[in-house]
């Protein structure tokens, strides 16, 4: 029941920061061309791919292809990263300290999107070696469109797995 209200209270907390964005965006351009949603959910799932791949391939570099210059990622278990440059590190030092070959797999659920804002909202299964799953949860990205390509500029996670008791 614990994780089901962080979990609600966590898409609360988004949606009216991503509210509050494309209140920002829409009267930035309230001409925009409609979005065709069929084609950006194509597109931020081919994202998701590339950037599951890159941690497969131990790739820091596709990986961050991901983020913006000045993204903000907030993981579990530890303070946000912020930058480009602080997120490679972090992903070059997570891949670095995979010696078992696990691999993570995300998968589009839910995408909002207007003007150059959208926000992915996505479920990530982690994978071992073998193929076995071994955790899961959801996670939001935050994106924004700069020279016709869409660039993650805030992304958080949870994990569905219980806590541990005294955590």
């Amino acid at each position: 029941m614990k994780k089901i209200i962080q979990f609600v209270s966590f898409l609360t907390i988004a949606a009216f920061t991503f509210s509050g964005c494309m209140n920002q965006q829409k009267a930035k351009s309230n001409d925009a061309e409609p979005i065709d949603m069929a084609n950006l959910k194509v597109e931020i799932q081919a994202m998701e791919d590339a950037f599951s791949a890159g941690e497969k391939a131990k790739d820091a570099d596709a990986v961050v292809a991901y983020y913006s210059e000045n993204a903000i990622s907030y993981s579990r278990n530890k303070q946000p990263t912020s930058g480009r440059a602080a997120i490679r590190e972090s992903i070059a030092k997570s891949i670095a300290n995979d010696t078992l070959g696990e691999y993570s797999v995300y998968k589009v659920v839910d995408l909002f999107a207007e003007g150059n804002s959208a926000l992915e909202v996505g479920s990530w299964t982690q994978f071992d070696s073998t193929g076995t799953e071994i955790e899961n949860g959801y996670y939001m990205s935050y994106f924004e469109k700069k020279d016709g390509k869409y660039e993650c500029v805030r992304d958080m996670n949870v994990s569905t797995k219980p806590r541990k008791e005294g955590m």
